[in-house]
Formats: structure tokens, sequence, C-alpha cells
């Protein structure tokens, strides 16, 4: 007969209890089943300890304290050049309000014909809002640097934001310099066949020892530049693909009409309401100079000037604009106050809200 096996009692199995923070022993002075006390423990002079705190530098957001930059740049470079804005507001007090009122107004649609001739530079559609937020803010970061490279890097970086590539964002910046000293050129040479004794030269430019000089030192430069290229193999890779893809980019918006209305329209545009801001800054303070001949001398001072770049064209453009005021048949006095009043119309007024502008546009994340 057979036997069936025994059924085996199983053993309950033990959980080995884990002690948590919650199962640890009372403190001396604690009620069993009291919840453990988690208050930060006492310091050295009895009080509670606070938790430590990180600088307030690390706190802020790093877009925070870009956003301060321009506003503290502008503030030391206004503070430099108090003296110029006081005796140029000085000089403004006595002037035609009307006059400033019109200079102003040019100077404002100067951003506008400048956003124009921005957007004809990409074939993307830019949001014209921000577009035009960005041309007033690059005239903040254009007094910072010389050759207006602080109003190229703002520019190229609204474009790399709004998803223009790297190449090609350098390749419209390029376009537009180029249109716009074609346009400003061009106008010089149309107002100079129409009036060719509007500037009386005599004495202001250099002889012909000076033209030799000028004219060896550019050749100079050319010359080295070649060099360098043909010597330096990646830096001539790197140009000539730069090269090749504006090139392309350039026939790309020249095959279509709105572009190319745009880009060269609001090049040819801008300069001549700058022009004519400095006619009427010079009609307001009842300058003897016709406003034909300023136009003529504002466009011939800044084509000069161009050589000698500064930021904001401190310097180099006031003493060109002083001189062609004053070849044009201004007296000496009067053609300083003419300038003093013109870079304030056009530059230190407008460079307050320029700067909160530019604030604004870095922390919102549009540059």
């Amino acid at each position: 007969m057979l036997r069936t096996p025994a059924r085996t009692r199983l053993r309950p199995r033990t959980r080995a209890r884990t002690r948590t923070t919650t199962d640890a022993e009372p403190g001396p002075g604690t009620e069993p089943g009291a919840a453990p006390d988690t208050s930060p423990a006492p310091d050295a002079a009895g009080g509670p300890r606070r938790p430590a705190q990180a600088p307030l530098w690390r706190r802020l957001p790093l877009r925070t304290l870009a956003g301060l930059v321009p506003a503290v740049l502008v503030a030391v470079w206004v503070a430099l050049h108090r003296s110029l804005m006081a005796s140029g507001l000085h000089d403004m007090v006595d002037a035609d309000p009307g006059w400033l009122l019109a200079a102003l107004a040019g100077t404002g649609l100067g951003y506008v014909a400048n956003a124009v001739a921005r957007q004809g530079t990409v074939l993307e559609p830019l949001p014209r809002g921000r577009l035009l937020a960005t041309q007033f803010a690059a005239t903040a970061a254009g007094q910072l640097a010389p050759a207006g490279l602080g109003a190229s890097a703002v520019n190229l970086r609204f474009l790399r934001v709004n998803g223009v590539p790297l190449a090609r964002s350098t390749a419209a910046l390029a376009l537009y310099s180029l249109a716009e000293s074609a346009c400003r050129v061009g106008l010089l040479l149309v107002l100079l066949a129409a009036y060719p004794h509007a500037l009386h030269a005599g004495g202001l430019l250099p002889d012909g020892t000076g033209f030799l000089l000028l004219a060896a030192a550019a050749a100079a430069t050319v010359a080295a530049t070649v060099l360098t290229l043909v010597l330096v193999r990646p830096l001539r890779r790197a140009v000539a693909g730069f090269v090749s893809a504006a090139l392309a980019d350039a026939r790309a918006l020249h095959a279509r009409p709105g572009r190319v209305l745009a880009l060269w329209g609001g090049s040819l545009v801008f300069p001549l309401l700058q022009a004519c801001s400095m006619a009427a800054v010079a009609r307001a303070l009842g300058l003897p100079v016709a406003p034909v001949h300023v136009a003529l001398a504002y466009l011939a001072a800044t084509c000069a000037a161009a050589l000698v770049p500064t930021p904001g064209g401190i310097g180099s453009v006031d003493a060109a604009l002083a001189l062609a005021l004053v070849a044009a048949g201004s007296p000496t006095e009067t053609a300083a106050s003419a300038v003093l009043a013109f870079r304030i119309t056009s530059v230190w007024l407008p460079l307050l809200p320029a700067t909160l502008t530019l604030s604004a546009l870095i922390r919102r994340k549009v540059l």
C-alpha cells in the first residue's frame, strides 16, 4: 500500500523591519509616538539656523544681468560726454522748436527705413514690430563700438534668433552695408553734379602730396589683404565660402522685386532722411547756408568719416561735418553749434529709450 507524503508545513517568513527615520527612538524629553522634530538645529547664539543662500549675482537670471550691461555702458558714456551735451543744449534754447521737431521726425523715420532695408537682405519674413524695435535698440549699441560693430552685432543676433543661419546672417549684414554705402555715395555724387560750387573746399582738402599719401596707404592696405589671403589657406577657404554664399543669396534676393525694392529703397531713403534732419537742425539754428548745401555737406562728411571709424562716429563725423559746414559757407561757431544740436537730436535724446529697449529685448529673448 502506497503512502502519500505528508504535507510539508510551511514556516511563516518573517520580514525584517527596516529601521527608518520614523522608527527612531525618541530622544530624551519626547513622548512615545510623537512626531520627530524637524526644525533646524540652533546655532551657537541659540537662535534657529537659517539655510545658506546663494549670492545675489548667482540668483539673478543671466539674461537679466546681460540686459543691465547696455544701460551701465551707456551711463558711463553719457557721464564722459556730459560737458558736450550741456553745451549743445544751451545752444538749442533759442532754436526754432518746429524745425527741431522736424529733425526728430526725420530721425524716427530713419529707423523705419533701416528696418525696411534689413528685411530686404533676407528671404525669410521677419516680425515687423520686433525688427523695428531692434533697429531702434541698435542705435544704443552703435555708440559702444567703432564702425557700427555694436549695431551689426545686435542685428546679427536678431537674425540668428529668427532662424537665419550664421553664414546667411553675415551675408545679409554685408549686403546691407554695401547697399547703404553705395546709396550714400550715389546721393553725394548726384548733389555734387547738381551743385558743383556748393562746397568751397579750398584749404580744407589735402594737396597733391596728401592725395599721394592716401593713395599709397590704400594700395598698401589692399596689397596686405591680398597677400594674407594668398598665404593663409584656411582664411582663404573661409572667405571664398562666404563670398560664394553671399553671391548666391544676393542672386536669390534680386529675383524677388519686393526684396529689391525694400533693400535699395530703404538704403536710399535712410541717408536722405539723415541729411534732411541735419538741414532741419541748421534751419532751426539759423545757419546761413542753403538746406541743399547742408545736406551735401552732411553726406560728404559721413563718407569721409567712414575712413576713420570711431564708436558712434563721435569725433570723426563731428569734425568732418563741422569742416564741411564751414566749407559750405557757415561761420565756425555756428557750424559747431549745429553739429552739437544734430548730435543731440539724432543720438543723445534717443539714447536712453534705445538703451531701455535693448535691455528689454535681451530679457525677453528677442536678442
